[in-house]
């Protein structure tokens, strides 16, 4: 009697931690985009980004290894994190890659068609099922993080252009969006502390392959100090910690409601940004926040079906 208490307190308490560990890896998402824009003036994205995983992936060794003492082998079946890890380095790469050819704020909306791709890859490889409240939450969410992104300029929005810029960050998109899912499919017992790790690992040398001529040019000692802040930042907060939450949160809810955490990424960032003295956001951007977090909020409290 005991245990059959015991098993669904430990699985409510388990949902409770996922959700909050996708809290904080929106939060720690959002800082990034301070910490990158302070170091990109001085160092191209592809080292950047390259440096930044190669940290994380050091980090999370000493952890894993030197702290929780988890076996130093590899896993069963490694090429399942290099799996994982390509494509969170496409991901990465599509990402910057759009950059240099669009607005930020054209490939943040292409980002919202990720919670919704998720939820249809999740079906077709977890057979996990999206309920109608939990469909709607999505959509509404992703139509408050459009607004948000837009600044509630509907002129901004019905002249959106899908451009080569979109399209190839879209690319990246589907490739996050199969993420979440693969994380748990692929899954063979390893601890998330150990999956985080060597996907990291995979997704260093896919992304140093890509960009090793960048890598090579930069002149690395010579380095303003700001960047190595910025990088300190990328590295244990947007990278390693939020890559052990997400990899956490995979394991333990629906795919859908994983990515759909990232709409809260806008909201972070308008208060990131009143809090730094730059600006407050508008009434009706404030709209589209609350309806996210309200979205956002049904989602969370609505059963998963798993």
């Amino acid at each position: 009697m005991t245990q059959s208490i015991a098993a669904p307190r430990l699985a409510r308490r388990d949902t409770i931690l996922a959700h909050l560990a996708m809290l904080a890896f929106a939060a720690m998402i959002a800082g990034s985009f301070t910490a990158g824009a302070l170091a990109v003036p001085y160092i191209e994205p592809v080292p950047l980004n390259a440096l930044r995983f190669l940290l994380a992936t050091l980090i999370m060794g000493v952890v894993a290894f030197g702290v929780v003492r988890e076996p130093a082998r590899l896993p069963r079946a490694p090429w399942r994190m290099v799996v994982l890890g390509a494509l969170n380095a496409v991901y990465f790469v599509t990402m910057f890659i759009a950059l240099t050819m669009t607005a930020p704020v054209a490939t943040s909306a292409v980002f919202t068609l990720i919670p919704l791709m998720a939820a249809a890859i999740a079906y077709f490889i977890l057979k996990q099922r999206v309920g109608p409240t939990v469909l709607l939450s999505l959509v509404l969410a992703g139509l408050g993080s459009i607004w948000v992104i837009f600044r509630g300029d509907l002129a901004a929005i019905a002249g959106f252009d899908i451009g080569k810029g979109e399209l190839i960050y879209l690319v990246g998109c589907i490739c996050y969006a199969f993420h979440a899912p693969l994380v748990r499919h692929l899954n063979r017992g390893e601890s998330a502390l150990l999956s985080s790790f060597w996907t990291l690992a995979a997704a260093t040398v896919c992304i140093a392959l890509f960009g090793l001529g960048d890598i090579v040019a930069t002149d690395w000692l010579h380095l303003p100090a700001i960047v190595w802040w910025a990088l300190a930042y990328l590295a244990i907060f947007s990278t390693a910690i939020s890559f052990f939450c997400l990899q956490y949160a995979s394991l333990r809810l629906p795919a859908s409601k994983v990515l759909a955490y990232g709409y809260l990424t806008p909201v972070f960032v308008i208060i990131y940004e009143g809090l730094l003295g730059h600006g407050w956001a508008s009434l009706s951007v404030a709209g589209g926040a609350v309806v996210i977090v309200l979205g956002l909020l049904v989602l969370a409290l609505t059963p998963d079906h798993r």
